[in-house]
């Protein structure tokens, strides 16, 4: 179960890589498609917007299935990092909806992304440490 923990948490982090660039493809989508004259409005959708709208519900899924797994192995700490990444996803839905009515929040939901990668690094890394033996004493 270590291996799938540590699996999980790599396509987490994979996830996160992913989510950054296709918020960067939308925003250079919407500034060519704006200089090129194209009506840019409530209707108006890129395909980096929508992979970037899907892709965080995948990793909210993950996030999930992160925390499942973390009951099952002997990951050290490993409880303590899935619920942490969990609570940061819920947090970035949170900031996602809210950004629409307040843009400047936005940042904080870039940058709250880049702390779920972090913490599915670490995550990462605590699964691959090697079992320590008991000891006695």
């Amino acid at each position: 179960m270590r291996n799938v923990y540590r699996v999980v948490a790599m396509l987490i982090a994979l996830a996160v890589g992913l989510q950054v660039a296709s918020i960067a493809l939308a925003g250079f989508t919407v500034a060519k498609d704006a200089t090129d004259g194209a009506a840019i409005g409530a209707d108006y959708s890129n395909f980096g917007q929508s992979y970037h709208s899907i892709a965080g519900t995948a990793i909210g899924l993950l996030a999930l299935i992160l925390l499942v797994v973390s009951f099952l192995t002997d990951v050290p700490r490993g409880r303590v990092l899935a619920g942490a990444i969990l609570g940061l996803v819920v947090v970035q839905f949170v900031l996602a909806i809210v950004s629409f009515g307040l843009p400047a929040l936005g940042v904080l939901h870039g940058l709250n992304g880049l702390a779920i990668g972090a913490m599915a690094g670490t995550a990462i890394g605590r699964a691959a440490t090697p079992r320590q033996p008991a000891t006695s004493g």
